[in-house]
């Protein structure tokens, strides 16, 4: 016998779980449909978002957000040619200088005022030729100021061995150039470039090795202190760009706008210069949302196929309700609130369900090296609005099936 449900609940409350534990078969297949969608939902989101950050985070924590860089020379024509004219010289492009951006420590200040940028660090780079014995590579030099700099990507969590204070006669190299040149912490190493002659050479110390996850990057890439690499590449006092944070990174391109218009100089953010790579992170962002909507439609059609069963099944009962005296309002409450217990029992079960396949994601998915493929945050948030997507989804389904319960001829109804 089934036990009376408590006198206390409103009238919509006790005729609606009633109809529930009547159809308790069909109940209970609707709230698993429903958990399924929700866990599926939590899982995929949590999984898509982990891998979307671990994306960003390992693009984004070896470049910065937005690089301002002194605009590129041009040349022009002093005057058009007339119609007349027989064609003159070509004009061809100019050969890019190495050259620093014009007054950068007052662009640096402008653009540390400006709203959500958080780290403005200046930086003097250009080509170069290391120099070991017989063996000689050619090298990026980046002369960096280590408090500012390590705060958009932070060497000291890179490296292999040594450290990275560096002093003006210190130098960071990469895991792949030090195998090539066979050097390591303490080595000595001779740098050149096209602005100084190989007596003038500077004479550098390894004092950290670092692997920044490609192997081209650690050919390449060696970091000095600013004023070393002024004097090596022949830009006394000048930087060749300014790197900058945001704090909102999909933010980064419409901040570089603002920054080039109010500045004048060239404001490329890591969107623009990954484009490919943004790309994908958007078809990710759109992939999410189509299962969501998808796995949410799902959902809305189950709820409302039950529901409407139901309102065929119970076709008698709510006609004799009408004939004491339920109004159609009331009818009404009693299938909506059916569709939002359905929608928000099936997302209590498929938020455990969604959250015991994160759980079982983290132990079991795994590098070669054991560590996780990429870490998984549980938010809250994505529960919470996974409940609430849930429920308002099962009152939205049985809006339909309500109507049609309350619109019944009671007379109809009671002769069915």
């Amino acid at each position: 016998m089934a036990r009376p449900l408590p006198s206390a609940l409103p009238f919509e409350w006790i005729v609606a779980l009633r109809f529930l534990r009547e159809g308790r078969l069909q109940t209970l297949f609707i709230i698993i449909g429903v958990a399924i969608g929700v866990a599926v939902i939590v899982f995929m989101s949590a999984l898509l978002s982990g891998l979307q950050g671990n994306f960003i985070r390992r693009v984004l924590t070896a470049q910065a957000h937005i690089q301002l860089l002194p605009h590129q020379e041009v040349t022009r024509a002093l005057r058009p040619a007339s119609p007349t004219e027989q064609p003159g010289a070509i004009i061809q492009p100019p050969l890019q200088r190495l050259k620093s951006i014009d007054q950068w420590q007052a662009v640096a200040t402008q653009v540390r005022a400006t709203p959500d940028v958080l780290v403005v660090s200046p930086l003097t780079s250009g080509s170069a030729l290391v120099l070991r014995g017989s063996a000689s590579r050619a090298i990026s030099v980046n002369g960096i100021d280590p408090d500012l700099y390590y705060r958009i990507v932070d060497l000291n969590d890179k490296l292999v061995r040594g450290r990275a204070d560096l002093g003006g006669t210190d130098i960071l190299i990469g895991t792949d150039l030090a195998t090539d040149l066979g050097v390591d912490i303490g080595d000595k190493l001779r740098l050149t470039t096209a602005n100084s002659a190989n007596a003038d050479a500077s004479t550098l110390t390894i004092i950290g090795i670092f692997d920044l996850g490609n192997k081209g990057a650690n050919q390449r890439s060696t970091f000095v202190a600013r004023h070393t690499a002024q004097s090596l590449l022949g830009l006394p006092g000048g930087v060749t760009s300014l790197d900058v944070t945001v704090r909102d990174v999909y933010a980064a391109e419409k901040i570089a706008q603002s920054i080039e218009a109010n500045t004048g100089v060239q404001a490329d953010s890591w969107i623009k210069s990954s484009a490919q790579f943004f790309s994908a992170v958007s078809a990710q962002t759109t992939a999410n949302t189509a299962i969501r909507f998808f796995v949410g439609l799902s959902v809305a059609f189950g709820i409302a196929s039950v529901l409407v069963v139901v309102v065929v099944q119970k076709s008698r009962e709510i006609g004799i309700l009408r004939a004491m005296g339920i109004s159609q309002a009331q009818i009404l409450r009693v299938f909506l609130l059916q569709g939002g217990l359905l929608g928000l029992g099936g997302s209590l079960v498929g938020s455990a369900v969604g959250a015991l396949a994160l759980w079982l994601w983290q132990i079991y998915a795994r590098n070669a090296d054991g560590t996780p493929l990429f870490p998984l945050e549980f938010d809250p948030k994505l529960f919470g609005a996974a409940l609430l997507l849930a429920t308002l989804t099962g009152l939205i389904a049985a809006f339909a099936p309500a109507l049609r319960a309350a619109r019944l001829d009671p007379v109809v109804a009671i002769r069915a």
